[in-house]
């Protein structure tokens, strides 16, 4: 049966008295025929995909994120109704809206009995099934390995297997990453026991798929649930035999130390992600509503309080408020948040008017931080201190009189070495590592692109205040080509 392929790509901004959705930079595509339709909504900013599967009137999501109008939205545009929620797993990178969207519509959770879920919820295991039509089933699989509760949908169609729903498990040209669960307090279980379920369900039972079944992961290229994903939004059980590296021919400990090797780093976030999921989060909206905003004139702080000012690297650089840590709405903000600061930590958030603050508490939110924000403040005519300026003649005349701080990833700087007497410390490792920093000298921070130096730079500032530091920014790119 030929299937046609739609897409609708759109931006959606924060407009909350307007009932519109709080994510920006959503992209949306579908797949349908005359039984079915699967759209998948693309959160760029976490590399996350969620689904609706349509069938009869009737719509079932797969791994929602924390916003849930976009669902309502695909309800109403198709006159249909939500009736359940799978969670294929507790997710560690972002809160789901299942609870939410329970709340509002009645529609059944569906989880694996493994999860011990705090939420009303119906098991969803081997051998259950949700009945969308009378030719359009889904079937669950458990498939342990990036945890040990997670499960897989099969979506059937009169009796023939059409698409699998993965999860966070089988990823394009990747698998989940086995090193999450052990640190989240509600298991035990060691990754290394993880990594060898995850064989077992490679190939006991994706393999077992026919080739033609598609494949549709609850991530894509970027995300830090595993490594080296390939940057597609769709695949197929034929094309992950022959290109994934966990279908090949090995033995489990072959698999294992694969897969255990060269992951990358966890933000503090995840296990906290982990526990509130399995829990539910409250509604978005009152969450987001419930933060005060106000202006940074006037405002007095602690030394330990923790000011995230989201402002251009610019606009820091030319004035901002002593101690603050610059972390810039880039495409990875939410992230880099929950990487620098950890979870209960009390927050405030600086931006240039209300609405860019809006934007970050529902970005804060896609984590469950939001909770975390005493305040939102306007950073308005606010004057405050200058960055140290970089002398780039000075620099060039004589590298030995810096210290020139690498923070990207071990690999990259292994990979591509810019600076011979560079140091490398990965920004998530800076905060833990500050006093292996040599302080006889002024610090250079780079990155590949200079959204990460930023950050860097500013947190060694408020660590380290007697220090000069610079930020090389965006001038790295000068640097690459010498």
């Amino acid at each position: 049966m030929k299937r046609r392929v739609f897409i609708n790509q759109s931006l959606i901004f924060c407009a909350f008295m307007a009932n519109k959705s709080v994510f920006g930079n959503v992209s949306v595509k579908g797949k349908q025929n005359n039984l079915f339709t699967i759209k998948q909504f693309e959160d760029k900013g976490l590399a996350h995909f969620s689904y609706a599967i349509l069938a009869d009137k009737k719509i079932v999501l797969v791994d929602p994120s924390r916003d849930p109008k976009l669902y309502y939205d695909f309800a109403v545009e198709n006159n249909a109704k939500i009736i359940a929620v799978i969670e294929t797993h507790p997710h560690a990178d972002f809160v789901s809206s299942h609870l939410e969207i329970y709340q509002k519509e009645k529609s059944t959770i569906y989880a694996s009995k493994l999860v011990n879920a705090a939420y009303p919820h119906q098991n969803f295991d081997d051998g259950d099934s949700i009945k969308l039509s009378k030719d359009v089933i889904l079937n669950a699989i458990n498939t342990p390995g990036h945890s040990p509760d997670s499960i897989s949908i099969v979506l059937q169609e009169k009796g023939k297997n059409v698409a699998v729903f993965t999860g966070d498990a089988l990823l394009f040209g990747s698998v989940g990453r086995p090193d999450l669960r052990e640190y989240s307090g509600g298991f035990a279980t060691e990754r290394k026991k993880l990594a060898g379920q995850m064989y077992h369900t490679v190939h006991q039972k994706y393999a077992a798929l026919a080739d033609e079944v598609l494949v549709y992961p609850a991530h894509g290229a970027g995300s830090l649930c595993g490594n080296a994903i390939r940057d597609v939004k769709e695949s197929t059980i034929g094309y992950e035999k022959v290109h994934n590296f966990a279908f090949q021919d090995r033995t489990e400990q072959e698999f294992v130390d694969i897969l255990l090797s060269d992951q990358p780093y966890i933000p503090e976030y995840f296990p906290y992600d982990v526990e509130l999921n399995k829990k539910g989060a409250e509604k978005l909206a009152k969450a987001i509503f419930s933060i005060p905003i106000l202006t940074l004139k006037n405002k007095r702080f602690e030394p330990t309080d923790i000011l995230i000012d989201t402002r251009e690297s610019s606009l820091f650089r030319k004035s901002h408020f002593r101690g603050a840590i610059n972390i810039i709405d880039g495409g990875k903000f939410e992230t880099w948040l929950g990487t620098i600061v950890k979870p209960n930590q009390k927050l405030y958030l600086i931006a240039n008017s209300e609405k860019e603050l809006q934007s970050q508490f529902a970005k804060a939110a896609k984590i469950g931080y939001e909770v975390f924000i005493k305040e939102g403040l306007i950073y308005g005519d606010y004057q405050g201190e200058p960055s140290d300026v970089f002398d780039e003649v000075k620099f060039l005349s004589n590298k030995n009189d810096y210290v020139i701080l690498d923070v990207r990833t071990v690999k990259e700087a292994s990979a591509d070495k810019i600076f011979e007497n560079a140091i490398n410390i990965p920004l998530s490792d800076l905060k833990n590592k500050i006093d292996i920093i040599p302080k006889g000298k002024p610090i250079v921070v780079h990155c590949a692109s200079g959204y990460r130096s930023g950050i860097g730079a500013s947190i060694i500032k408020k660590l380290a205040n007697d220090v000069i530091v610079y930020d090389l920014g965006d001038k790295i790119k000068q640097f690459v080509k010498l």
